[in-house]
């Protein structure tokens, strides 16, 4: 299996863009008073689509790599950070009704976003911040 780890990284990748992108547009259009077409159920069923091919390409990923990995806490940084994501994206999309709050939501979301991509990017806990405070 471990001769198709390209083809696999490269598809969990795209995956992550396309969910990250994704989440923006309908965070954006929830903002804007468009939340008919954030939750219009053809985008949620994109979005389970997408989410669903990242996770499993996620956990093929895990299955190939070794298990020191976690050695070093990047990969344990970046999960704890996906939790922390989906929590901060249903509050933005779903649960929060006031504007302010939704927006502080959605906008904690795409920095934890950006963090983990940070986190992953430079295989370290610290992710972009590493060079700054390492």
């Amino acid at each position: 299996m471990i001769e198709f780890y390209p083809q696999i990284k490269a598809v969990h990748i795209l995956c992550v863009l396309l969910s990250g992108g994704l989440f923006a547009l309908r965070g954006t259009l929830a903002l804007a008073g468009r939340h008919g077409i954030a939750q219009w159920m053809p985008v949620r069923w994109l979005s389970y689509g997408i989410d669903t091919t990242l996770l499993t390409a996620a956990l093929m990923l895990l299955t190939m790599l070794p298990g020191a990995l976690f050695a070093n806490g990047w990969l344990t940084v970046k999960l704890v950070l996906l939790v922390v994501y989906v929590v901060l994206a249903m509050l933005a999309l779903k649960r929060v009704h006031t504007p302010g709050a939704r927006r502080i939501f959605y906008v904690a979301a795409l920095a934890t976003y950006v963090y983990m991509l940070g986190v992953a990017r430079m295989h370290h806990p610290l992710g972009w911040l590493h060079g700054w405070l390492a």
